[in-house]
């Protein structure tokens, strides 16, 4: 199974990114997991909602051209806080009967500061959300990586999930 978690922005603090390769680096035994960084539109400063909007069209864009390589062969989650919220073990649950569907990648979505356009939205096969809380794009990622690597623990039947 393919993991890929394609998202804006890259990450800038040292300990998130020993945190994501940690958890990469875990993923190896299950799956085959990458994490596709995209360019952060420009806001201007003092930004009004329609530069906002522009700006989540631009990132959406980008998202989206970097979904088309997979051709419609990926499920594909979209981090949103409108997204349903999943215990870690529906979400094993949800992996799990996707790997034995036949979907040889799952990709996961996560916008930028502002969130993703309507568009990005459409094109995702489910909205995923963490909670009901805001939580910086960045961080989102390796608690994503954390529950992903949790998923295949619990799939496994491995000791970690407690």
């Amino acid at each position: 199974m393919n993991i890929e978690i394609i998202c804006i922005g890259r990450l800038k603090e040292s300990w998130l990114k020993e945190a994501e390769g940690e958890y990469l680096k875990r993923l190896t035994p299950y799956c085959k997991a990458v994490v596709t960084e995209l360019g952060e539109a420009r806001l201007p400063a003092n930004a009004g909602k329609i530069e906002e909007e522009a700006v989540r069209q631009q990132e959406g864009k980008a998202l989206l051209a970097a979904l088309e390589k997979h051709k419609g062969q990926a499920f594909v989650f979209a981090l949103d806080m409108r997204g349903r919220q999943l215990s870690s073990e529906r979400f094993a649950e949800k992996i799990g009967s996707l790997k034995l569907g036949g979907k040889p990648t799952i990709v996961f979505l996560i916008g930028g500061s502002l969130g993703l356009p309507e568009t990005v939205r459409e094109k995702a096969d489910a909205l995923l959300s963490f909670s009901e809380m805001t939580f910086p794009h960045q961080l989102i990622r390796v608690i994503l990586l954390e529950q992903v690597y949790r998923s295949q623990k619990i799939m496994h039947g491995e000791p970690y999930h407690k």
